[in-house]
């Protein structure tokens, strides 16, 4: 028989797998952003677009593992609002940097807020959430620095100017990853005892 305990358990060993395996990627796409990406235009560029499109994977991944698409409505909206983005960045990088910035600004606020909502429902359910829920208010502020710098027609922008954003995400991914795992570790000694 499965009790609530169970399946609050397994719950917890999906979501820390799978904010590790955002940390992670985060973290690699930070990297290439600030060498490669900085340093030849074009990769900038697709990596740019790349960034809203695994957004995109992730969430859908995260509400598949988690009851599916309707039972999490705020990834669900998440992964068709990163879709669509990833299409307007990739017009939009055809034309001009500062417009790219500006979807990237918009979508990051919006990304956010339906970031801390999904954390705030998982409150109880899945604990680690107080690190979801700061990425995504920091989202939505960053969203708003990032509208700001695409109005500056002076400003030289690039795929590094949203690089710290990653970084800031990929560190929340990792500490609530970490809490996670030490829970189900420390669930797991008990359970042996």
């Amino acid at each position: 028989m499965t009790t609530t305990a169970d399946i609050s358990t397994s719950n917890r060993n999906g979501l820390a797998g799978y904010y590790a395996l955002r940390a992670l990627v985060s973290t690699l796409w930070v990297v290439l952003a600030f060498t490669i990406g900085k340093a030849h235009p074009p990769l900038g560029i697709a990596l740019i677009i790349a960034y809203p499109a695994w957004d995109s994977l992730a969430n859908y991944i995260d509400a598949k593992g988690n009851g599916g698409l309707r039972a999490n409505p705020t990834q669900m909206l998440n992964v068709i609002v990163s879709a669509i983005v990833t299409l307007a960045v990739a017009v939009a990088a055809t034309r001009d940097f500062h417009a790219v910035i500006a979807i990237i600004g918009i979508w990051a606020g919006l990304a956010g807020i339906l970031q801390l909502t999904t954390a705030v429902r998982r409150w109880r359910s899945s604990g680690a959430q107080w690190p979801m829920i700061l990425s995504g208010g920091q989202s939505a502020l960053a969203g708003a620095i990032f509208v700001k710098k695409a109005t500056d027609a002076t400003a030289s922008l690039s795929v590094a100017d949203v690089a710290p954003y990653a970084a800031f995400g990929a560190f929340y991914f990792a500490i609530s990853a970490a809490i996670l795992f030490l829970k189900r570790s420390d669930h797991a000694a008990f359970r042996s005892r």
